[in-house]
C-alpha cells in the first residue's frame, strides 16, 4: 500500500489529487491547517486528516510524528501555496510589491516545502519507492516569462513567479542530494481555484492530471525535472 501526504488538501487541486490517488489505491493524508475544513474533506473523500500548517515548524514536526506513528510515508505532494492579490482580486504588480509581501508568499510557497521535506525526509528515505511532487507553475519558467506575446510574459506579479522559480531550484538541489527519491516540479496549468480567485481557464480535474501522474512514478522515473502534462518545460 502506497501512503501519500498532500499539503493544502482540503480544496482545489489538493482535494482533487487526493480523490484521484485514493481511487488508485493510495492511503492519503490530507495535510490541512484548518481542523474543521480538513475533517469535512477527509470524511467526504475517505482520507486521513493530519493537521499541518506549512508555515509553522512545530506543526510540521507534529504532523511528521503522527504519520510516522501510523507507519510511514511513500509520496509527498507539496501543494499548499498562495498568490499575491489585492482585495479586488488584482495581481500585485512590481510597482506595489513589498518585502513583507514577498516574505509572506515565500514563507508558504518556498520555506513551506523545505520545512515539510526536512521533517518527512527520514520517512521517505525508508520507503522502497519514495516520490516528491512539488507544485510549481508555468510562471516559474524564466524562458517563458521572457517571451513577449505570451500569457506568462504578460503576468505582472513578482512574488508568485519568484517563489515558484525558487521551488524549481529546491527541486533540482534535493534531487541531486537524494538520488533515491523521484522528486520533480510540476506545472498544473492555469486552473480555476481559490488561489487565483477562480479565474483559471481549466478545471481541477485537468490541473490535477500531471500531479497524479508524477505522484505515481516508479523507481525508474525521472527526477530533478520540471513538467507539465505535455512533457518537460524549459527552465
Amino acid at each position: 500500500m502506497t501512503t501519500t501526504l498532500i499539503t493544502g488538501a482540503n480544496k482545489g487541486l489538493g482535494y482533487e489529487t487526493a480523490r484521484r490517488l485514493l481511487a488508485a489505491g493510495h492511503t492519503v493524508y490530507l495535510g490541512c491547517r484548518d481542523a474543521e475544513r480538513g475533517r469535512r474533506a477527509a470524511e467526504e473523500l475517505g482520507a486521513r486528516l493530519v493537521l499541518l500548517d506549512v508555515t509553522d515548524d512545530a506543526s510540521v514536526a507534529a504532523a511528521a510524528r503522527a504519520v510516522e506513528a501510523d507507519g510511514g510515508l511513500d509520496v509527498l505532494v507539496n501543494n499548499a501555496g498562495i498568490e499575491a492579490r489585492t482585495g479586488d482580486n488584482a495581481v500585485v504588480g512590481a510597482a506595489d510589491v513589498t518585502g513583507e509581501l514577498m516574505r509572506r508568499v515565500f514563507d508558504t510557497n518556498v520555506f513551506g516545502p523545505v520545512r515539510v521535506l526536512h521533517a518527512f525526509l527520514p520517512l521517505l528515505l525508508r520507503s522502497a519507492s519514495p516520490v516528491v511532487v512539488n507544485i510549481s507553475s508555468g510562471l516559474a519558467s524564466l524562458t517563458r516569462v521572457s517571451e513577449p506575446g505570451t500569457p506568462t510574459h504578460a503576468y505582472p506579479g513578482v512574488a508568485y513567479p519568484a517563489s515558484k522559480a525558487a521551488v524549481n531550484m529546491v527541486t533540482v538541489q534535493y534531487a541531486k542530494a537524494f538520488p533515491a527519491l523521484r522528486i520533480n516540479a510540476v506545472e498544473p496549468g492555469y486552473t480555476a481555484t481559490d488561489l487565483n480567485g477562480n479565474t483559471g481557464v481549466q478545471s481541477v480535474a485537468e490541473g490535477a492530471e500531471i500531479i497524479v501522474r508524477m505522484a505515481q512514478l516508479g523507481p525508474d522515473g525521472p527526477t530533478g525535472g520540471y513538467f507539465d502534462i505535455h512533457g518537460r518545460l524549459p527552465w
